[in-house]
């Protein structure tokens, strides 16, 4: 009875998880139809202009008002990316309850900050996008450690929930749906409001107060427990089968930080925990910094300026702008849909490898597995820049449609490769990190989309030839990582006769 009990409740938490993520977590990325919806209830309309042109026709420029709406969602996504390296910090020092603590604080108090905001007060919109989009990218990080729970499958779920993050951008689409008839914005957003309760419920009952960890122990509980005591004892998991060394392995916040692929050349006789400085310093660090970057770049843009440049293919067609709108949001929910298909690669992949035989270990058999994954993703990413960069109204279905399935296999792989590559202790930091500097890259949309309305009078085309080129250069990355795979594989070959010594100081 008790082991069905605890495989109800891994099962319960990552049910709810993937329902909690897919409903709330990157909903800012909805951004398009919520747009639509505020432009209609007026939010920044003084800064619509009125000027005749020489028939004597009366014309409105919103072009300042498009700058406002891209400038709000362009601070927001950078927030969602650079407070993630402090939210890592406090994910890692202080666990999962206090994370989201904080979490479900800045999400209720940003829905009610929109609940309560109208045209007269615009500016609100500022705070409130970054606090919905910190508030949902803290509660996806606490979520990614469920796949703990299932090890065969970890991939696959840390993918799943990345897909429900890309597809939790359906819910403004829904908020749109029921704007137009005639339910207003304060309405629901006050019913996302009151949905914090629920959050509360699910941390208290099924996460764990501090962290999942990686490899499970026996007799591992969490949350509400079942007939077990619910703190978990390393101590007590391990009684008097094991030593003070052994306890020490399974410890989480004392796990071992072993990490090849140094920048500095690396000696046979390297020994050692490797610190959290090391690892960013490493190249896997910095190309998957790169590789992400510039990806990211190309999706914000588009996301950014999708209802600008909706208005510029279909010459200010409010229908055809609402409906290509609706089509876009709606293909955000294939997310889910998509991303698992990232993490079913690498773990077949990587059982292949085993399959084989092949030397090396886990973490290695994780590396190559990867290489397909991320190759993979950048390849889709140039072929949605050139879709993108077609000035075709009916090629915008086949953009949308590569959008997510590329954005699903960008954050699921990112967040993979992050645990694949480097130690379990530094995950909340490394990813938090890396998020955060990407986000220093994402601010560049803006200056793009200013050159767009500016200089180039509206055609993005040079700017989407640049993003195309920014996009093949993101191969480097798994080109780096299968050198790496290749190079480790010869050290091996080389040593006809390897030492179990050896072979530790290798994997």
């Amino acid at each position: 009875m008790g082991v069905r009990c605890v495989l109800v409740q891994r099962w319960l938490t990552m049910v709810t998880g993937l329902l909690e993520c897919m409903c709330f977590s990157g909903v800012v990325f909805g951004w398009a139809s919520l747009v639509f919806v505020l432009k209609a209830d007026g939010y920044f309309s003084s800064l619509c202009t009125n000027h005749t042109d020489g028939n004597g026709t009366v014309n409105t420029d919103c072009s300042a008002q498009d700058e406002q709406f891209s400038l709000v969602f362009t601070i927001a996504s950078f927030m969602n990316n650079f407070m993630t390296l402090l939210n890592g910090f406090l994910y890692d020092r202080y666990g999962t309850t206090v994370a989201r603590l904080l979490a479900i604080s800045l999400y209720t108090s940003a829905t009610l900050m929109i609940a309560f905001s109208s045209a007269a007060t615009s500016i609100l919109l500022f705070p409130a996008l970054s606090l919905v989009a910190v508030g949902g990218i803290l509660l996806m990080v606490t979520n990614m450690q469920v796949g703990n729970l299932f090890s065969s499958r970890r991939s696959t779920i840390i993918t799943l929930y990345n897909g429900a993050f890309d597809s939790s951008s359906v819910i403004f689409l829904i908020v749109k749906l029921l704007f137009e008839r005639d339910i207003s914005l304060r309405s629901m957003f006050l019913f996302l409001s009151s949905c914090s309760v629920l959050h509360l419920l699910r941390t208290f009952l099924l996460l764990p107060r501090k962290h999942i960890p990686y490899p499970l122990p026996d007799n591992y509980t969490y949350g509400l427990s079942c007939g077990q005591s619910s703190s978990y004892s390393v101590e007590g998991a391990v009684g008097d089968r094991g030593s003070n060394a052994e306890i020490r392995n399974i410890r989480e916040d004392s796990a071992p930080c072993r990490l090849e692929d140094k920048l500095q050349p690396q000696t046979e006789t390297h020994t050692g925990e490797d610190s959290f400085w090391q690892c960013v310093f490493s190249k896997f660090f910095l190309f998957q910094l790169l590789w992400l970057s510039v990806m990211q770049l190309r999706h914000y843009l588009f996301i950014g300026t999708l209802n600008p440049n909706l208005i510029r293919l279909t010459q200010g067609d409010p229908a055809l702008v609402s409906q290509y709108t609706n089509a876009f949001a709606m293909t955000q929910l294939c997310g889910v849909l998509c991303a698992p298909w990232n993490g079913l690669i690498m773990d077949r992949h990587k059982r292949a490898q085993h399959n084989k035989k092949h030397a090396g270990g886990d973490r290695e058999a994780d590396l190559r597995s990867s290489v397909l994954s991320l190759s993979l993703t950048v390849l889709q990413c140039v072929l949605f820049s050139v879709s993108a960069a077609l000035p075709l109204l009916p090629a915008q279905y086949f953009t949308f449609c590569l959008q997510v399935l590329n954005r699903s296999f960008l954050y699921g792989g990112n967040a993979a490769f992050i645990i694949i590559a480097f130690p379990a202790c530094h995950f909340g930091k490394l990813y938090g990190l890396l998020m955060s500097l990407s986000a220093i890259v994402s601010v560049l949309q803006y200056p793009f989309f200013t050159l767009v309305k500016g200089p180039l009078e509206g055609d993005p085309l040079y700017v989407n030839v640049a993003l195309i080129g920014l996009s093949v250069l993101a191969f480097v990355h798994p080109i780096n990582v299968y050198l790496h795979c290749r190079r480790a594989a010869r050290r091996r070959a080389g040593n006809s006769t390897p030492t179990s010594e050896q072979d530790k100081l290798q994997d």
